[in-house]
């Protein structure tokens, strides 16, 4: 039987991860381009050391062991509403809050801060300097730098391999504005598109965009563009993987100009063997090699960038390609495949 300090809650990023959905590898759906295989292999790894690992929905419903609830442990990756009860009413030791949405996206959740480090003995953020957030009551000591969690450590060879691509650009994002529009690259992404519409270059795939009536369609960067985005646009898909082995480049922009903020965008891309066409994070050279990217800040237009990127010979581009292959598996990139590993889970052996 597991003691009570074996037993670990962790509170999903969204709710409809509960029920431990969060870990399943079979939901298609959920699990779409594996994007659930970190967190899996989390708990695949603490079930080895002997922990039992579920969604807080288990401990807040009641339906955990009555025995393993006052001594157990709990991570939130994002869920404000739970942890002042688990704390109120002593069900668990609140170990890490892990932030991992932008300020554009989630703003809340950076605005609760000063909150979060005094209750919880960690918080993961991007970056520990206050780049796009305030550190204004922040308890700075309990602030730990969070690496995107990614799903491998290898190219994809299936679509890696594929040497039959279109010599164009492919952007696969769906339609969001910014709830914070400090540093948001949303408008920038609009703009990138709008500009290289007229090449003829380009095709855009995600959710969302032809739906002028809904909220995130709201602001003006949409509509001032809507006609040229729905010109390029092609439809939502059902995975990213299958659309990039068919691209020689994609407009990989983050959602936000944010010091170490660096996702699956850029990623998703070298396990594809496509030429991201990057804009992000701007220490992206502290922990991405220039070889295997487009930087977009080193172009005054996009035009500039697609007249020069058009004509990269082949052996430079395969030569990219085999380098971000080498990247993915080197030693620079493990930071980000056992990001969740490094969450100080051995706070609580």
């Amino acid at each position: 039987m597991n003691r009570p300090s074996d037993n670990i809650f962790i509170d999903p990023s969204y709710p409809v991860f509960n029920q431990d959905k969060l870990f399943d590898l079979g939901d298609p759906m959920l699990n779409r381009d594996d994007q659930l295989l970190p967190f899996h292999r989390l708990r695949e790894h603490l079930h080895a050391l002997g922990k039992s690992v579920h969604t807080a929905d288990y401990l807040l419903s009641g339906d955990a062991d009555p025995g393993a609830t006052s001594a157990c442990s709990y991570y939130s990756l994002g869920i404000l509403d739970n942890y002042q009860r688990i704390a109120r009413e002593g069900r668990a030791r609140l170990k890490a809050f892990v932030i991992m949405e932008p300020p554009v996206v989630a703003p809340h959740l950076y605005q609760a801060l000063p909150a979060l480090t005094n209750a919880f003995e960690r918080v993961y953020v991007h970056n520990i300097d206050g780049d796009c957030y305030s550190l204004a009551g922040v308890q700075q000591d309990k602030l730990r730098r969070l690496y995107w969690p990614l799903p491998h450590a290898e190219v994809l060879e299936p679509y890696w391999s594929q040497r039959d691509r279109m010599q164009r650009i492919v952007v696969i994002n769906g339609s969001h504005k910014p709830r914070s529009f400090h540093k948001e690259l949303y408008s920038k992404r609009i703009d990138a598109m709008a500009a290289l519409a007229p090449t003829g270059a380009v095709d855009l795939f995600g959710r969302g965009w032809e739906r002028w009536w809904s909220g995130e369609a709201r602001w003006m960067p949409y509509w001032r563009n809507r006609r040229t985005l729905m010109s390029i646009y092609r439809g939502a898909c059902a995975s990213k993987f299958e659309v990039l082995q068919r691209y020689a480049f994609c407009l990989c922009f983050e959602n936000i100009a944010m010091n170490g903020y660096i996702t699956e965008k850029l990623f998703d891309c070298l396990y594809a063997g496509t030429i991201p066409l990057y804009l992000g994070a701007p220490d992206i050279l502290r922990y991405v090699p220039q070889d295997v990217f487009i930087d977009c800040r080193q172009y005054a237009s996009w035009d500039d960038m697609w007249n020069e990127v058009r004509l990269i010979p082949m052996a430079r581009i395969e030569a990219m390609r085999e380098a971000g292959r080498q990247f993915l598996g080197s030693e620079a990139a493990q930071p980000f495949f056992n990001s969740l590993l490094h969450l100080g889970w051995e706070a609580d052996e």
